[in-house]
């Protein structure tokens, strides 16, 4: 590492404003100064990765550590590109308080803070240079919804949905599986970020899909297997009028490989669409959606006119799994009688690549379908090959997201509210846990460097054995009764939807 010139370390004895946490045991020095010290051009290698990010004013402090831990102090100093100041030590990582972290923030919207940090060991200290923490002028909404789960193949382990907010590092429980013991609680949606209209699963001996929305009504809880369908709801996504919901309804074959680079196969035998009508209490359907080949994944346009989803081939499993490739496909709605188009529009054609698309996921603002690319199949998240694409729905054209994508696998994207951030699930930390990372998109469909759901510690995800699945962001606290719900899942009742 190249030193580039010498300086000293000098602090301010009786001018020293500062104090220690004892929770984090950091001290605070606002006339802390480094005057002596060795001036490195590198910068320094941190985890998590926050240099160069573009994050919300409202952000939960970006802690992290340096990569190396052998070292006895490290001083960070940061500086707002248009006002603050304020510098810390740690003998540990790095916790910024939540306080001074939110004011330097809220002052420099727009612009960026410059965080420049100084390490001692073995007595001397280096100063890194700087790096730079943008501050996007565009709000993020409330918070996040996901799935938490223990990786695993056959055995539902504890599982839940819960909450966090994105401005500070409050997470809770909406429900466990624990309050029904053998369920499986997965596939929650909300209605454009708006969890006044939700809709979640469990499977389960006590299963049953939960909904809230349409009409004025209350949580109630369906039962969407019929003796004809494929099975139970799932893979939902909100119509914007919340009088609709798609689902897909799937036949599913878990395969498990020998080769010691994959580890399991999640595989289509049979899928269908349908559209479940709220105010009605029924399910719409087409032949169309419905035929001998896969149908899965939809998505409602942001106008509710056009209706977005995978389809494939029909393929002999297990056999020829690896020929089953989904291509991107839209089909008209009506959302005033509930009446599908009578053609199918291909938008991708991936089989033609030799690809597969899966999980496609419109922006708000009508712009944009951001989607994963796959070599085949539609379960992205065992495919270490699997990087998200994004297709611009003004002239068709679709681009890597080089900005976002890593040699793991990227997968369960979302958008927020204003179109204006993504979250997605990546397994780029260690393979196989699937974590959370924000990222920003502005107006003109630039995409900045992603940044991983900050926690309290450094260190959360190496010691957690959770991994996040479906990450959404929600406008608002989700109002959602674990007790009801579960004497519900207990309770002999279903709703059953008309006609079935």
């Amino acid at each position: 590492m190249k030193r580039i010139k010498k300086c000293s370390f000098l602090l301010y004895g009786l001018l020293v404003v500062g104090f220690f946490n004892a929770c984090t045991g950091l001290r605070t020095d606002r006339e802390l100064r480094i005057v002596d010290c060795e001036l490195l051009s590198a910068r320094p290698l941190i985890f998590p990765d926050y240099t160069d990010v573009t994050v919300p004013s409202t952000i939960a402090p970006l802690n992290f550590r340096l990569a190396n831990r052998n070292y006895e102090m490290v001083h960070v100093n940061v500086k707002g590109g248009k006002s603050g100041e304020f510098s810390l030590q740690s003998a540990s990582e790095v916790r910024f308080h939540d306080k001074e972290w939110k004011k330097i923030l809220g002052e420099n919207v727009g612009d960026k803070i410059e965080l420049t940090l100084s390490v001692k060991s073995g007595g001397r200290w280096e100063q890194y240079s700087s790096f730079p923490i943008y501050i996007s002028s565009y709000p993020i909404d409330y918070g996040l919804t996901y799935r938490l789960v223990v990786p695993g193949y056959e055995v539902y382990s504890k599982m839940g949905i819960y909450e966090r907010e994105l401005s500070n590092f409050r997470e809770r429980a909406l429900i466990e599986n624990t309050v029904v013991p053998g369920s499986c609680i997965n596939c929650h949606a909300y209605n454009q970020c708006n969890p006044d209209n939700m809709s979640l699963h469990v499977r389960g001996v006590h299963g049953g899909t939960f909904l809230r929305g349409g009409s004025g009504k209350g949580l109630v809880l369906l039962d969407t297997k019929a003796p004809e369908s494929l099975s139970s709801f799932v893979y939902p996504y909100w119509h914007p009028s919340g009088r609709f919901v798609a689902y897909s309804v799937n036949k599913t074959l878990q395969m498990f490989h020998a080769a010691k680079d994959k580890l399991i196969e999640v595989l289509d035998l049979a899928s269908d669409i349908v559209v479940y009508d709220v105010r009605e209490n029924k399910s719409l359907s087409s032949s169309l959606l419905s035929s001998s080949d896969f149908e899965t994944f939809p998505s409602f346009s942001p106008d509710g006119r056009s209706l977005y989803f995978c389809r494939a081939s029909s393929q002999s499993v297990p056999e020829n799994y690896k020929q089953i490739r989904y291509n991107l496909c839209r089909i008209d709605f009506d959302p005033e009688s509930g009446v599908f188009g009578q053609h199918i529009d291909t938008l991708i054609n991936a089989d033609a690549l030799g690809k597969s698309i899966s999980f496609p996921r419109p922006s708000f603002d009508g712009r944009y379908i951001i989607y994963t690319l796959l070599d085949y199949g539609n379960f992205g998240i065992w495919h270490q090959e699997a990087d998200l694409y994004l297709l611009n729905l003004s002239d068709g054209s679709m681009r890597e997201l080089c900005e976002i994508n890593s040699p793991a696998a990227e997968s369960y994207h979302n958008w927020s509210s204003n179109s204006r951030w993504l979250v997605f699930g990546s397994r780029r930390i260690d393979g196989l846990y699937t974590h959370p990372y924000i990222v920003s998109v502005d107006e003109d469909g630039h995409v900045g460097k992603p940044f991983l759901l900050p926690q309290p510690s450094a260190d959360f995800y190496e010691d957690s054995f959770y991994s996040y699945n479906i990450p959404e962001f929600v406008t608002k606290p989700v109002s959602f009764d674990a007790n009801e719900a579960a004497n519900m899942l207990m309770a002999p009742g279903r709703m059953r939807i008309n006609g079935k």
